[in-house]
């Protein structure tokens, strides 16, 4: 048997990681600057992570949702004080489309409507509903179009309004910020008039935090920004920092009933354990405050290198907009500066999407070799 050959590699093998590095068989240093997709939160092999997982290995990995685990319990606690959600509550599955499919049914158990709004060059995963929300069709099979979606130009709301009226609308969905499209922000206007919008029609506001979640923006999750509050929240990626897990976060007004959702692996001893370490770290190493202050450090030098045109996003998921190939300079620093960063649908576009904690050192390397191959 041979493997399904779906994903265009670059010519590297890691073996082993560490912090903000990753080592190739060779025994090569890389820095990461990508995380694998945003997915290293706190950093490769984190002390506090490693011994977390192991300790719960040692005791017990797996049992099905059938028994009681108070992992669950302890870690919803405990997500719910970080995160600023403390009277919503909490289901955890494996991954972030498995989020975005929970959250589209929640939306339509809740007011019995099928619709969904949704915005164009959004990206939300690759699964049955996922699909149908993304804004992409050369990834879509003819199966994917069941269910009924408008996508709609981001960051305008009279559109919305006009959808609304029309009726039948289950829920918006919207990303913290768009990663896939090249980090484009939702702007604060916009996501405060979506709320009130949702409100005035009795919609579900989904926000997807599945990228841009779990502190990556310098705020937990990155609409907090706008001070609003979502009705469902998913997430995923650096939630577990390498260790499958996704999950919504739900509002009281949403009524939990045996058979409603269900997994088998979600929420498992080991997952809990991998995301209430990553809670950990966050909380006694400050990350937050890191990350605003490393992203605002990489924000204004980049900023000033001639050859950019401009840096979008915060915190640590950040997009370089280049006069140039963007594609090219991501090849670039990787061959000759050993630096991982990121692509995105817009070749102009370089994404930034470090582990958390990184530090000035690190965030000079990569300034430093993007002045040179952009000189």
């Amino acid at each position: 048997m041979k493997l399904f050959d779906v994903y265009p590699l670059f010519p590297i093998e890691p073996v082993k990681a560490l912090g903000a590095y990753v080592y190739d068989k060779h025994g090569t240093e890389y820095l990461d600057f990508y995380g694998g997709h945003a997915v290293i939160s706190v950093g490769h092999s984190h002390p506090t992570y490693v011994e977390k997982i192991t300790n719960q290995l040692n005791n017990i990995g797996f049992y099905s949702n059938s028994v009681i685990n108070n992992l669950q319990v302890d870690l919803a606690e405990q997500m719910g004080r970080v995160s600023g959600y403390e009277d919503y509550n909490l289901f955890l599955c494996n991954s972030g489309a498995e989020a975005v499919e929970n959250a589209l049914k929640m939306a339509s158990f809740h007011n019995c409507k099928s619709k969904i709004l949704a915005f164009e060059k959004g990206f939300h995963g690759r699964t049955m509903g996922a699909l149908r929300v993304t804004d992409g069709p050369k990834i879509k099979a003819a199966f994917n179009g069941t269910i009924t979606t408008e996508y709609l130009p981001l960051n305008e709301l009279e559109p919305v309004e006009q959808a609304l009226e029309e009726g039948d609308i289950a829920g918006i969905i919207v990303e913290g910020i768009q990663g896939v499209a090249g980090i484009i922000e939702p702007t604060v206007e916009f996501l405060k008039g979506l709320r009130d919008l949702a409100d005035k029609f009795g919609v579900v506001l989904i926000l997807d935090e599945v990228q841009s979640g779990f502190g990556r923006t310098g705020d937990f999750f990155a609409h907090q920004h706008a001070g609003i509050k979502a009705d469902v929240i998913t997430m995923a990626k650096g939630m577990g920092n390498g260790f499958p897990i996704g999950g919504i976060i739900l509002s009281p007004e949403f009524k939990a009933s045996y058979g409603l959702l269900g997994t088998t692996f979600g929420g498992n001893h080991l997952a809990c354990a991998a995301c209430s370490a990553v809670l950990d770290v966050i909380e006694e190493e400050k990350l937050l405050e890191n990350v605003k202050n490393q992203g605002a450090y990489l924000i204004q030098a980049l900023s000033k290198i001639e050859s950019v045109e401009k840096v979008t996003g915060r915190g640590l998921m950040l997009g370089i907009v280049v006069n140039g190939d963007g594609k090219a300079l991501r090849s670039a620093l990787l061959t000759k500066h050993n630096i991982f960063t990121g692509g995105c649908a817009n070749p102009n576009i370089l994404r930034l999407l470090p582990p958390m904690n990184i530090t000035q050192k690190e965030s000079d390397k990569l300034i430093e070799a993007v002045k040179i191959e952009l000189a």
